[in-house]
């Protein structure tokens, strides 16, 4: 007796490869982030995923634009937060730094590129300039933030390519680019943001 597979609408089949895609990611690499196995997760075939993204290269870009889109997301929430003393600059920077390390986004972007898909990270680019045009409230305001997103985004993907293997070369702790992240970012806040760091001060008594 054969069982039939729930029928999915377009949004709902191309929404659970993408979240097979970044489970595949995670566990395995992605060099595993193939055409072939996402519909072998998901119970598709693979000529329905190649009507939803056209190539392989297609998956990975449209990967990296939905984890793009919940990362920033996430960090827009903890930026907000912060700014209304609840929140910490480390939290903005463990966000960013989990997300290209264990989430996955820096060994995708590394490997599309090698890959040869040379205009790889547009989709993280373009939504996290969206993010920081969100955020910004002057002009001012507008510079400091693509300068300490700049730095973060950075800092988060080289600790996620090569954080381990440098830091224990030099003697230092895994933690130490977070802990430099977190140096950095809590000086920008508390030269743009006192009323934040103010109200953290005044919530922690």
């Amino acid at each position: 007796m054969s069982i039939r597979r729930k029928r999915l609408s377009p949004e709902e089949s191309r929404a659970a490869a993408l979240i097979a895609a970044r489970q595949l990611l995670i566990e395995t690499g992605p060099q595993a982030v193939t055409l072939k196995a996402v519909a072998a997760r998901i119970g598709r075939t693979h000529a329905n995923l190649l009507h939803h993204f056209g190539s392989a290269s297609g998956l990975q870009k449209a990967l990296a634009e939905y984890l793009a889109e919940t990362i920033c997301q996430n960090i827009g929430e903890a930026v907000m937060r912060t700014r209304a003393g609840k929140g910490t600059a480390r939290d903005i920077v463990d966000l960013t730094f989990d997300a290209f390390d264990s989430g996955g986004a820096g060994a995708l972007a590394s490997w599309m590129m090698v890959s040869g898909n040379e205009d790889a990270l547009d989709p993280i680019l373009n939504t996290i300039h969206e993010l920081v045009d969100d955020l910004a409230q002057d002009e001012a305001d507008d510079t400091h933030l693509r300068e300490d997103t700049l730095a973060l985004v950075i800092m988060a993907l080289g600790d996620a390519l090569m954080g381990h293997q440098l830091a224990a070369s030099l003697g230092l702790g895994r933690d130490s680019a977070r802990a430099l992240a977190e140096r950095r970012l809590t000086e920008s806040m508390e030269q743009w943001y006192p009323e934040s760091q103010a109200a953290m001060k005044k919530s922690a008594r």
